[in-house]
């Protein structure tokens, strides 16, 4: 049982706060027949929207995929970054279908 009074209710699982200085996104470089892929694998959170944002522009002067297969959460801010990089001619490929579902409604709201 923890000591600081934090319990989790049951039935429900507990996960101890990560550390705000540890950044738990990967994002590994490919090229293949004039288009950049960039594998993305962790989670997407505003805190690491800067390194992704620099990765994508920084592949700019080729076509730029955006592999998500291996992203496990993203927040709002990263959803609307996934959207506005779509608009942009970024593809993203192999999106989980959370992921995607948000974006659509990120994209045309009721």
């Amino acid at each position: 049982m923890p000591h600081n009074n934090l319990r989790a209710a049951r039935g429900l699982p507990f996960e101890w706060p990560q550390s705000p200085s540890i950044s738990m996104l990967r994002i590994v470089r490919s090229i293949d027949a004039g288009a950049t892929t960039l594998t993305v694998s962790g989670r997407i959170g505003s805190e690491q929207l800067s390194e992704l944002r620099r990765s994508v522009e920084e592949e700019r002067t080729r076509d730029v995929i955006l592999d998500l297969v291996e992203v496990s959460l993203v927040d709002v801010e990263a959803v609307r970054f996934l959207v506005q990089c779509e608009i942009e001619g970024v593809r993203i490929a192999r999106c989980p279908a959370y992921v995607r579902e948000w974006m659509a409604r990120e994209k045309w709201p009721p």
